[in-house]
């Protein structure tokens, strides 16, 4: 198994030693205060932010990442995610009193959280910093010990990952390997109490298939086809703006991008407009600005810059028109922010998550249709709607699944540290972020303390007394 970046190997005797060591600091970390866990998540945050310049160059030779996006995309969510930690943990650490039943009169009882012990992290090529740093701070607040493998795709950023988390933590605390996909096989082998996944469906099923050999908890991060949709009364230049930045933010390759868009037959060509004035005002006029461009992230490699520009070849065998873009340079890793419209039935791109920088977009004058063919698909990470009209935003988000939803907005649920990050079936599996991150890392554990003997006067071995048979029938319908 190879260390991607320094080429050297890495053993499943190593991995399993790393493993063993973080046993008995598991255990001591069950006690740790909040003081000692902010304290933590000050060290990390403060020295992410003090990369900032080292981050902003690695990230360019990994993806061609212009520094605002690094911003944007990398450093201020983990900004977030610590700050809410170190502003709240003190009060999500406190064990929440629960009011007693009927049935447990004469008891206190509470929910306390509990760490769930040794955690595995798997991070993604796409915003390797943040979905790699930022489910690494809900694990440090919930108490935890915690192994790494961040992506071999983007080996600068990783190595420099592996060289923070080695200034910063104790390996029997937190400890970090890099490699490929031996890597992460060998750590799924291990019987790790948690394990937080970020990247595609299939490879979060195999994940899913490993961690039930240990019966281990997952939260899983995936993808897929997120919808949106664009209606007769929405606000077109902010749906223009939002969806241009959502899609071709990082060259499309965000697991809550826009997938493809429905846009009302009424509107739709005013929003195209709008749309290429957009493209224009944030990458150039033509092809060449475009490609040139200082502010446009490439496609992470060869191999998945030749399996968008196959989406974009099949989706022209099947009819597509180009409306703006087109262009794929291969050797630069660069595929043009792309339009397409008119799209025959049976094109790869309309049943696979693009994950990249093309946007199908299909006219409609139905919004139940529109729905049902949301629903005939997996459901998704997102939905994005731009209306004005409540009534329409009302039955979408009734009458449709997704792990969350924006309303003429796109990817800012992401960034609201108050609200669950997650998808749903095929998308996902648990949530992440602010409290529910602490909650994906935390077991919550039930207590009840007998303070009378009111229950243990009714709950005893032996044949149940015929008034308290009584009273038990008559109450069903009650307790």
């Amino acid at each position: 198994m190879l260390d991607m970046t320094h080429r050297t190997l890495v053993t499943r005797e190593q991995i399993g030693k790393a493993f063993a060591n973080q046993a008995a600091t598991a255990l001591r970390l069950r006690s740790s205060t909040a003081q000692e866990r902010i304290a933590k998540i000050t060290k990390l945050r403060d020295a992410v932010l003090a990369r900032r310049e080292e981050w902003y160059r690695l990230a360019a030779a990994d993806l061609g990442k212009p520094a605002a996006e690094v911003d944007i995309g990398e450093i201020l969510p983990i900004c977030v995610e610590a700050n809410d930690a170190i502003r709240n943990l003190k009060k999500w650490m406190k064990p929440k009193r629960v009011w007693p039943t009927m049935m447990t009169g004469g008891t206190r009882s509470e929910v306390q959280y509990a760490p769930k012990g040794r955690c595995l992290i798997i991070g993604p090529f796409n915003y390797p910093i943040n979905l790699t740093l930022g489910p690494l701070v809900s694990a440090l607040a919930a108490g935890n010990t915690v192994i790494i493998k961040p992506s071999e795709l983007t080996p600068h950023l990783s190595g420099m990952i592996s060289q923070l988390i080695g200034e910063l933590f104790a390996p029997d605390e937190v400890a970090i390997f890099q490699g490929d996909a031996d890597v992460s096989k060998a750590l799924l082998d291990l019987p790790f109490d948690h394990i937080f996944f970020t990247g595609s469906p299939t490879v979060g099923k195999y994940v899913m298939g490993a961690a039930a050999k240990h019966l281990s908890s997952v939260t899983l991060e995936l993808g897929g086809k997120s919808p949106t949709i664009i209606d007769a009364s929405a606000d077109l230049e902010l749906a223009a703006t939002s969806v241009m930045f959502g899609k071709f933010s990082n060259a499309g390759q965000t697991c809550i991008a826009p997938d493809y868009v429905f846009v009302h037959e009424s509107v739709k060509a005013r929003w195209l407009e709008c749309c290429k004035t957009e493209l224009a005002k944030a990458y150039g006029a033509d092809a060449a600005a475009q490609q040139a461009s200082k502010h446009y992230t490439r496609i992470v490699n060869p191999r998945h810059t030749a399996r968008i520009k196959a989406l974009l070849d099949d989706a022209k065998a099947h009819g597509a028109g180009v409306l703006a873009g087109g262009a794929v340079d291969e050797a630069q890793c660069y595929v043009q922010p792309t339009l397409l419209d008119n799209i025959g039935a049976g094109a790869r791109i309309l049943e696979e998550e693009v994950f990249g920088p093309l946007l199908p977009i299909i006219t409609f004058t139905d919004i139940n249709k529109v729905i049902a063919q949301v629903n005939q698909g997996p459901k998704p990470l997102a939905l994005y709607l731009y209306s004005q009209n409540q009534a329409t935003i009302e039955q979408v988000l009734a009458q449709t699944q997704s792990g969350g939803a924006c309303i003429n907005h796109a990817m800012i649920h992401f960034l609201h540290g108050n609200l669950p990050f997650g998808g749903i079936g095929n998308s996902g599996l648990g949530n992440a972020h602010g409290l529910y991150g602490f909650k994906a890392f935390s077991h919550e554990k039930a207590v009840v303390r007998t303070q009378f003997s009111m229950a243990a006067t009714l709950l005893r071995a032996g044949p149940v007394p015929a008034w308290l048979s009584k009273v038990l029938r008559a109450s069903f319908k009650w307790v």
